[in-house]
């Protein structure tokens, strides 16, 4: 466990941000911090504090509210070589590792704490209301500050970015798997957001009747009943109206509103698929041609 501080410690950094802050932490050479979007969501001045003391001016490259994650910049070509943490395969985790967080909480700088990951594969409502899927649950200790920072394994590896802590609750704490995290890293680097797909639809989650199901021959038990319906959308041109369920979107199940969210993903964006809806209680297919959204 040592030697896994030792590793990752000096990579992991303080963020001032106007009006909060949090923990980040380098995983290129080139001065480039995983955090926390709601770290860096003010806006104005971002300032990095190196473990050594050094305050160095940050820039954010991009991020992205619905997984919680932003990649922020620092130049520090001026001064010693950056430290840097490898993020690790969180897809070999297994419940009962030990795992441990570094960060700053309540403004204490470069704290360590330790537990073991309590579980996989939890669901985690983002601040943006989007469901965060494949997360780490720890009992290893968060606190405010630790935003951002790292969850890390016996062998240095970064397998999270710690992300929430349920306040009531003892030893819930939660991080986004290091998969998730490199993922949305890439595309932020290279667009500076995550492109997703949408329909313009509101809804909400509704269960199908019984009888419904079995005379439309309905494998799902529930669906997306919708609300409203964007005045030009791609749902207004495809015939979707206030009333209807979306039951499945390019032959894939949607059983609630998280499932829809899901499947918009940027490689739905401009193509055409089938929305199988319940219209007056009757099946219907129809085409629609997902737009990106511009959120």
């Amino acid at each position: 466990m040592i030697q896994a501080v030792e590793a990752v410690g000096p990579a992991v950094v303080k963020i001032e941000a106007d009006g909060g802050g949090g923990s980040g932490v380098l995983f290129t050479p080139d001065g480039l911090i995983l955090t926390n979007s709601h770290v860096v969501e003010r806006g104005g001045r971002l300032t990095v504090v190196l473990p050594e003391g050094r305050s160095i001016a940050a820039d954010v490259v991009g991020r992205d509210a619905d997984t919680d994650l932003a990649v922020i910049r620092i130049d520090a070509s001026n001064g010693p070589s950056l430290p840097w943490a490898t993020l690790g395969d969180s897809r070999a985790v297994r419940v009962g590792q030990v795992a441990i967080a570094i960060g700053n909480p309540y403004g204490f700088h470069h704290s360590v704490t330790a537990g073991v990951v309590s579980a996989l594969g939890r669901s985690l409502r983002a601040r943006s209301g989007r469901l965060m899927d494949d997360i780490i649950q720890t009992d290893a200790a968060l606190n405010p500050g630790n935003s951002g920072g790292p969850l890390v394994t016996t062998r240095g590896e970064v397998i999270g970015i710690n992300t929430a802590t349920i306040l009531q609750a003892q030893g819930l704490c939660f991080a986004i798997a290091s998969s998730t995290a490199r993922f949305v890293a890439a595309r932020l680097i290279r667009d500076g957001r995550i492109r997703r797909s949408y329909i313009g639809v509101g809804g909400q989650t509704v269960p199908i009747p019984r009888a419904v199901a079995r005379a439309n021959q309905l494998a799902v038990s529930s669906g997306v009943f919708v609300v409203s319906v964007e005045a030009g959308s791609p749902a207004a041109r495809a015939g979707l109206r206030d009333g209807d369920v979306v039951l499945a979107f390019a032959g894939q199940a949607v059983t609630g509103i998280d499932d829809l969210h899901r499947l918009l993903t940027d490689e739905r964006i401009g193509v055409a698929a089938t929305l199988t809806i319940l219209h007056t209680a009757q099946r219907r297919d129809l085409t629609i041609v997902p737009k990106e959204s511009k959120r």
